[in-house]
């Protein structure tokens, strides 16, 4: 039997009907989480490092308020994932369809290297989460792309060094693809955590609760997410940023 879920929604007023992110929070296995929803193919989805003076935005305060001048208003933010020294991306960074850091194998260093890892990408109105080495098979050419690990789930399978009552409870968060209307592209779960939690109960989370057959950790304790109504954390230093914004009316 599966464990219950018990899901609220949260309203963004910011977001204009027009474009589909929403804000869910759920309780699973007794654990709080916030769920945004966002569908790439209504949602203006981008990955941000470096600005167009090539440095680092470094927070999600300097994002809003470059988003700001360009006349957009931000709805939605958080880490891409794990990061070097010097706020640099870890892993693949791709940024406008450019590839600003390479795929990273390295087999030691941590959750990143604690594979299999993967890719999270965004196409269009498509998106997907691959492992590693698959994802440089396909040949694609995203237009935002970043690589973290571990994989949490693989295909509808956790992954296999993952065990059930591990005592290691932290904040998590990431990203899964989960299946969505026929022809009406991906659907996007990005979650965080409200409190401790170990990997298997947070990959359960995306395959079991919210049927997303394919997810990948992003980071852990630094991670925040930014909403409309949950600004405290904009200073919070990180490498690369997924975002959705809108115009300002």
């Amino acid at each position: 039997m599966r464990p219950p879920v018990f899901l609220s929604a949260l309203l963004l007023t910011a977001c204009a009907p027009a474009h589909a992110l929403s804000t869910s929070s759920a309780t699973y296995r007794g654990v709080a989480y916030t769920v945004v929803t966002v569908r790439p193919g209504s949602d203006a989805l981008r990955l941000s490092w470096r600005g167009l003076d090539g440095q680092p935005y470094g927070t999600v305060a300097a994002l809003k308020s470059a988003l700001s001048a360009q006349g957009r208003t931000l709805l939605f933010a958080t880490n891409s994932g794990i990061y070097a020294p010097g706020l640099k991306p870890l892993g693949l960074h791709v940024q406008r369809g450019e590839t600003l850091v390479g795929l990273n194998h390295a087999r030691s260093g941590g959750n990143f290297a604690l594979l299999p890892n993967g890719v999270f990408w965004v196409k269009g109105n498509r998106a997907g989460v691959s492992e590693s080495r698959a994802y440089e098979k396909l040949g694609l050419t995203p237009d935002y792309a970043s690589q973290s690990g571990p994989l949490l789930v693989q295909a509808g399978r956790l992954h296999p060094s993952f065990n059930e009552g591990a005592t290691s409870l932290k904040l998590r968060s990431g990203v899964g693809v989960c299946s969505g209307d026929a022809g009406q592209g991906s659907v996007v779960k990005f979650v965080i955590s409200g409190g401790g939690v170990n990997f298997y109960d947070f990959a359960r989370f995306f395959r079991d609760a919210l049927q997303c057959p394919d997810a990948l950790y992003l980071d852990g304790s630094i991670s925040t997410f930014y909403t409309p109504g949950n600004a405290d954390f904009q200073l919070v230093p990180y490498a690369g940023i997924w975002s959705v914004s809108v115009p300002t009316r």
